[in-house]
């Protein structure tokens, strides 16, 4: 097992910090450090001690290393937009350099386990051509893809998958977190994800309304990542 991993997902409101918590709850009951960390993040709330945004909030939560918010969530924007645009609005330059540099520091805490969750799908833009992908190319980190299991998934997975391999990263681990359970012949869909990806599938979690950490990681297997 890494000691640390990208978190990227299919596309964006696929459940990435869903099963980030999980794993992370996971590798804590296996007796491990545990550290997650959003380097962007849009759509985060005022409050008396700034913006703060939930995905950050919840990898915090499942987090057994306790650093300040500043240095979990870098850059924090208020509007839920692309991050990109919403930097663009705040006055801020998104650059690869300056993510990497904060992130670099949460590699350097030294966690037995260290999850970076992206944002939205694999190609994110940040600014320029450069895209939230180029982080995790720089800090060559293998990648965990959180595949939302609905309508269209094998498309987005399979592509997610080459890009990533094309950009020279690991894919160590997928999820199936199925987001819509109605979708039409599901242990075929996931059954040909199987077939196709070339990584071992971590787990399938079920929808639920308010999936827990605890309840996540009951249904992960975090040893498949060796």
């Amino acid at each position: 097992m890494s000691p640390a991993y990208f978190i990227a997902g299919t596309d964006t409101d696929v459940g990435k910090t869903t099963i980030a918590a999980g794993l992370l709850y996971a590798a804590q009951q296996a007796g491990l450090s545990t550290l997650g960390a959003k380097p962007v993040a849009s759509g985060c709330t005022v409050t008396p001690k700034g913006l703060r945004n939930d995905d950050a909030l919840a990898l915090i939560a499942q987090s057994s290393l306790k650093l300040p918010y500043a240095q979990v969530n870098p850059f924090a924007f208020e509007p839920a937009i692309a991050p990109h645009l919403a930097a663009r609005e705040a006055g801020v330059a998104l650059s690869v350099q300056a993510l990497l540099a904060p992130m670099r520091q949460i590699l350097e805490q030294g966690a037995d386990f260290t999850l970076i969750e992206g944002a939205g799908g694999w190609r994110v833009p940040l600014s320029g051509q450069a895209n939230l992908s180029d982080l995790a190319i720089a800090l060559r980190l293998p990648v965990i893809l959180v595949v939302g299991v609905r309508l269209g998934c094998i498309n987005h997975a399979l592509l997610s998958a080459e890009a990533i391999a094309r950009d020279g990263l690991q894919l160590a681990g997928w999820v199936a977190n199925i987001v819509d359970p109605r979708t039409s012949r599901l242990e075929e869909n996931l059954a040909s994800l199987a077939e196709r990806l070339p990584a071992p599938c971590l787990g399938r979690v079920p929808k639920l309304k308010q999936a827990s950490a605890e309840w996540v990681a009951e249904h992960l297997q975090l040893d498949l990542l060796d």
